[in-house]
């Protein structure tokens, strides 16, 4: 397919998907214009990059419906210059929108292939997104403390190494539940020892696998 046509699916997708649910913030907006979504999936698979659902992108893992992206991007509430840790780098693209909006993203993902080639992807757009291969559920905490958290894998509770590693008045955003069906939910960081939850909309994410995941 032509980068033209490209173009042309990416802006039907922000005015068809992502504004008419909802998705009004102008910096989200431009973000999602502008990221070349159809670079961060298998090439085979490109001609569907734009559409309203989850994709795969290989080794059982996918790339999230678009509205879901910019969804937990809106709640996430990120400023350009905050530290965001991302759990889950998968595609790369959650990723590329942070830092298209001016954050310094670090990203973890269990999986090597992955993040190699989310990692290729990123520094061939430019986006100086750092890239870790391990397990999400304990962060990273060579760069703590973060601003912002993101978790891109269904999760059966909070980790206490993320609430650890996040500054008071921080925000995590990370889909809750069972293996079956979650609740995307926002969660701040309001004392050392306290985290104040609010839930959002139901959502269905591959399970998060590491120690404090559903398994190990």
């Amino acid at each position: 397919m032509k980068e033209n046509k490209f173009n042309e699916r990416r802006k039907d997708m922000v005015a068809r998907q992502i504004v008419q649910r909802g998705i009004t913030e102008p910096k989200i907006i431009e973000a999602f214009s502008s990221v070349q979504r159809h670079l961060f999936i298998p090439e085979y698979r490109r001609i569907f990059a734009y559409n309203d659902y989850p994709i795969s992108i290989g080794e059982g893992q996918t790339i999230s419906q678009p509205y879901m992206v910019a969804l937990m991007t809106q709640l996430l509430e990120v400023r350009a210059g905050q530290k965001v840790l991302e759990i889950g780098t998968g595609s790369g693209y959650q990723a590329a929108i942070l830092a298209h909006m001016g954050a310094q993203v670090y990203s973890i993902e269990r999986i090597d292939s992955l993040a190699q080639n989310a990692k290729t992807t990123l520094d061939s757009l430019g986006y100086n997104v750092q890239v870790h291969v391990g397990d999400g559920t304990l962060g990273w905490p060579e760069h703590a403390p973060y601003d912002r958290m993101i978790v891109t894998a269904a999760a059966p509770k909070i980790s206490p190494c993320w609430a650890q590693q996040l500054v008071i008045g921080g925000k995590i955003v990370i889909p809750l539940g069972t293996l079956f069906y979650q609740t995307l939910t926002v969660a701040e960081k309001v004392s050392e020892e306290e985290l104040k939850v609010k839930s959002h909309s139901g959502c269905v994410f591959v399970p998060l696998i590491g120690k404090y995941g559903y398994r190990e």
